[in-house]
């Protein structure tokens, strides 16, 4: 209930010295406006300054975010094409149950293989990426496309020379068009 100086309560049936009371307000004395101790920053809070002029994540963070997405995508389409696997191996004979247990093997199966590939590139990419910037003590497309090159040429490293060196071509590239496609998105979309 709201305290209201000054307005006496009349409708109840109490004593004359009940209706003389006030409520204790304990901000009353306090000359600070409450509102201002509640308007929190909208911004980020950095314990350095020099952390709050860098405008991206942190080489942990980043490794943690790009292994995270990696396998969280790779095991979602896994787990896609392991439903359809599983659902194909079914023989009219099986069992409900045997039914279930197939499409599950086959969609944790294929989720856990592919999910553990993309999030091992993911780990790769976020590694060379934190080590470009670090040693080119700057943050640009550069960086990404090269650590997109590095990270294709390493996965591929045991099948061979020529394998390593397609799939840094296309780490390369998918990187690039990557970079491209969200400068174009920040430019031509108002989010």
């Amino acid at each position: 209930m709201a305290y209201q100086p000054g307005v006496p309560n009349h409708s109840t049936t109490h004593d004359d010295n009940e209706s003389n009371r006030r409520l204790y307000n304990p901000y009353h004395d306090l000359q600070v406006p409450i509102q201002t101790i509640y308007k929190l920053p909208t911004s980020p809070e950095y314990l350095f300054p020099e952390e709050s002029r860098a405008q991206r994540r942190s080489w942990g963070e980043n490794l943690t975010y790009y292994t995270g997405i990696g396998y969280l995508a790779g095991a979602s389409v896994g787990a896609a094409k392991g439903l359809g696997s599983g659902v194909k191996s079914i023989e009219s004979t099986d069992t409900l149950k045997l039914k279930i247990n197939r499409v599950l093997n086959g969609s944790g199966q294929a989720g856990r293989q592919l999910g553990n590939r993309c999030g091992i590139i993911g780990l790769l990419y976020a590694g060379l990426e934190s080590g470009m910037v670090a040693a080119r003590d700057t943050d640009d497309v550069i960086n990404s496309v090269v650590a997109g090159l590095g990270t294709g040429a390493i996965y591929k490293a045991a099948a061979g020379p020529r394998s390593a060196a397609v799939a840094g071509a296309i780490g390369g590239v998918l990187v690039g068009l990557a970079v491209a496609g969200k400068q174009a998105l920040k430019r031509y979309v108002p989010i």
